[in-house]
């Protein structure tokens, strides 16, 4: 790979031997680092003579920091959201429910578990977990028969 730096820019271009530039791994979304560079690289190009106005800075500033805030409501209900999904989870242990398996077949158990895994809280029926989104019908436990009583006579005295 052929290094070549330009000079009058203050740039340096990395090509390889076709003259193309290499290939960069796109990014989802931009950060607080990303928007700062876009901000110098702003500032170093302007007209000295035609400076960037407050106003525009500032409106600038007040979008990344709407678009921060967003990001940070957005993770937080996430979390708020997997946390009730698993308080969810957590009032069908001991309970029977008919889930749908992967091939569309109702599956019919006693809730014995839950397992919070990457794609949300799952219950576990017979050994097998499924999803919440699965469940298709919840009803109590049915209780075992109490033993009968039966009264004693009092001891002869």
């Amino acid at each position: 790979m052929n290094v070549t730096t330009n000079r009058t820019s203050g740039f340096s271009d990395l090509y390889n031997s076709t003259g193309a530039t290499p290939p960069r791994a796109a990014k989802k979304s931009l950060d607080s680092t990303d928007f700062m560079k876009l901000l110098a690289v702003q500032f170093q190009s302007q007209d000295p003579m035609k400076p960037m106005e407050d106003t525009a800075f500032i409106a600038q500033m007040a979008q990344f920091t709407s678009l921060e805030q967003s990001n940070a409501l957005v993770s937080e209900m996430a979390r708020l959201r997997a946390d009730q999904q698993l308080l969810m989870g957590n009032s069908y242990l001991g309970r029977t429910v008919t889930v749908e398996d992967d091939k569309g077949k109702p599956v019919t158990g006693l809730v014995t578990a839950l397992e919070n895994t990457e794609d949300g809280t799952q219950i576990t029926l017979g050994g097998k977990n499924y999803p919440l989104s699965s469940i298709r019908r919840i009803e109590p436990t049915p209780l075992p028969p109490a033993p009968a009583v039966t009264e004693e006579a009092p001891p002869a005295a």
